[in-house]
């Protein structure tokens, strides 16, 4: 390893963002996509020697689903939550409002595991969460995927168990499998430090993340 090598920790764009850590917690209504009914989010900042550590901003709330996708028996069994935790819980639209006014300032980097299902909720709703829906999200499946090949498996499940974290409480739960990836991220970023696998934000971002659809420019047809 050589010592003049650049440090992720050294690195100013890594430092200065937040990284909010975001989950939800969704019904999989037939023919239709997922609809959000819960959300939470935790945001991480960088703190010399110990790396980014949750501190300053946390969001939860339940979310009302629609009416073409309710709460299932199903969904109650895998999440616990129930249709009187959902009896008076605002619409996503208000929800996912709050929370993109609620973010930190910029710069501000989302995280989640298999982001995919987030990325796609927060497009459903770009336009009540403009700048969630244009905001970037490191994938920790894609991170460990690059650190760690050749594992059998990249599923929550299997990275927590792989990296000795203990499954939460009540998994399944938005805030409990925040906290869970936000350690799991900050495991993965000690282990891509130490032989300097990802030296700066902008390797993060190349190797962890996709554009947002809703960043990317709308092509007219020609008709």
């Amino acid at each position: 390893m050589n010592p003049a090598q650049p440090r992720l920790p050294d690195d100013r764009a890594f430092t200065q963002t937040v990284f909010v850590v975001i989950d939800f917690e969704g019904t999989t209504p037939k023919g239709h996509p997922p609809e959000p009914i819960e959300v939470a989010a935790l945001g991480l900042q960088h703190v010399p020697g110990r790396g980014p550590v949750a501190g300053g901003f946390a969001f939860a709330s339940f979310i009302s689903p629609p009416a073409h996708a309710p709460l299932t028996r199903s969904d109650t069994a895998q999440t616990g939550i129930t249709t009187a935790d959902l009896s008076d819980a605002p619409s996503a639209r208000l929800v996912l409002r709050r929370l993109d006014e609620a973010l930190p300032p910029e710069p501000v980097l989302l995280v989640a595991h298999h982001a995919p299902v987030e990325a796609n909720i927060l497009y459903a709703y770009r336009t009540a969460c403009p700048r969630l829906a244009r905001t970037r999200i490191v994938d920790t499946r894609l991170l460990a995927k690059h650190l760690l090949p050749g594992l059998p498996a990249y599923s929550l499940d299997a990275l927590l168990a792989h990296h000795g974290i203990a499954q939460p409480a009540h998994r399944h739960r938005a805030m409990d499998d925040v906290r869970v990836t936000a350690e799991l991220f900050h495991r993965l970023l000690t282990a891509a430090a130490r032989p300097r696998a990802i030296t700066s934000l902008a390797d993060l971002v190349r190797v962890a993340t996709r554009a947002p659809r809703a960043a990317q420019p709308i092509q007219l047809e020609l008709s």
